[in-house]
């Protein structure tokens, strides 16, 4: 993880892969860190909180000469938090065309069965560069999405010259577009490859319900062996409470258009801790949020969360907590946070 620029407030992060015709970065700045650290931060500023971030990441593509006008392609769920119009706009680019694909999860006594696509709307045409926005975990809908899409594309005479994703997402992102790169090009001859921009870290997910019990397995993310930028663990040790919520997103859509289903999920989650408090062990929870279970050296630690020279201070700030997680007392904390969750949800329930 190398950091390449600092555009405004925004710091880019470029991700050293095999795989050279596929770029991954990562942005961090204020308003993507507020986000992330907040799930109190619900409804319109969802969408705003990204935007400067956004205009970034697209003004550093045309630095580089990857500019130009491209398409949106808005996947009717998560996607529509994502400010791609309004950042292209800011950034100079004019979009094409808008396409829209909605893509549904099947869930069955809490279990995600399969997957629905029950309206489209693609436009295709030769020679188009693609951005598109979603939260992207196992891959699962983002693949069914673009395969769909992509067969849409090759039959309506339409083709792509490269893709451009914008992710709060999970580093399963970097496997699926490797492996999608040969089956593009295929596909789509010239097709030159995908950037994808996460916003503070290609997080990992999951693979257990986790310390406390209550994570859900390929949905939930975490920091441990994952590129988190230093910029968001530093924001996260401004409240450390925020490195013990559930998921870095919660569910993305209903933090904007279903508010009180994101606040009952939050309040859930805290509500488990709050009951099995007596049985968890707090050392081991904070050390499986921090992604590394015992005190580091600055060397060591340097490795493991992947940190550029330069962060000492985060890294005492890390170390501190850990240390002293024995005598963190969860009960206060879960009814701290319920607390704060509370006091919101009477403004929408």
């Amino acid at each position: 993880m190398q950091k390449i620029a600092s555009l405004q407030e925004t710091s880019l992060y470029k991700l050293g892969t095999s795989c050279s015709n596929n770029r991954f970065f990562i942005l961090s700045g204020p308003g993507s860190r507020e986000l992330l650290a907040r799930p109190e931060v619900v409804g319109f500023p969802c969408y705003s909180a990204l935007l400067e971030e956004t205009v970034a990441a697209l003004r550093y593509l045309s630095s580089i000469g990857l500019g130009g006008d491209l398409d949106i392609l808005t996947i009717l769920r998560g996607g529509l938090n994502y400010p791609l119009e309004e950042a292209c706009a800011r950034a100079g680019i004019r979009v094409r065309d808008m396409h829209f694909l909605s893509c549904e999860r099947i869930i069955k006594d809490h279990v995600i069965t399969g997957l629905d696509i029950r309206y489209e709307k693609l436009r295709p045409t030769p020679g188009r560069v693609l951005a598109i926005g979603d939260i992207i975990a196992s891959g699962a809908t983002l693949r069914k999405c673009l395969d769909y899409a992509l067969k849409e594309f090759k039959r309506q005479g339409g083709s792509l010259r490269r893709m451009i994703f914008f992710t709060i997402g999970g580093t399963k992102a970097i496997e699926m577009m490797d492996e999608l790169l040969p089956v593009m090009q295929e596909l789509f001859p010239g097709f030159e490859g995908f950037d994808c921009f996460f916003y503070e870290g290609a997080f990992t997910v999951y693979k257990d319900p986790g310390v406390s019990g209550i994570n859900v397995p390929d949905i939930d993310f975490g920091w441990k062996g994952g590129f988190v930028a230093p910029e968001f663990r530093a924001r996260v040790m401004e409240t450390p409470d925020a490195l013990l919520e559930k998921c870095i997103i919660y569910d993305g859509g209903a933090r904007r258009y279903e508010i009180p289903l994101h606040l009952e999920e939050v309040s859930e989650y805290w509500e488990g801790i709050l009951e099995r408090a007596d049985r968890i062990d707090p050392k081991a929870l904070v050390g499986e949020k921090l992604g590394y279970p015992e005190p580091l050296s600055y060397e060591d630690w340097q490795k493991v969360t992947r940190a550029p020279d330069g962060w000492q201070g985060l890294w005492e700030k890390e170390q501190a907590l850990l240390s002293a997680a024995d005598g963190l007392d969860l009960k206060a904390v879960a009814e701290r946070r319920l607390a704060s969750i509370d006091s919101l949800k009477k403004l929408y329930l």
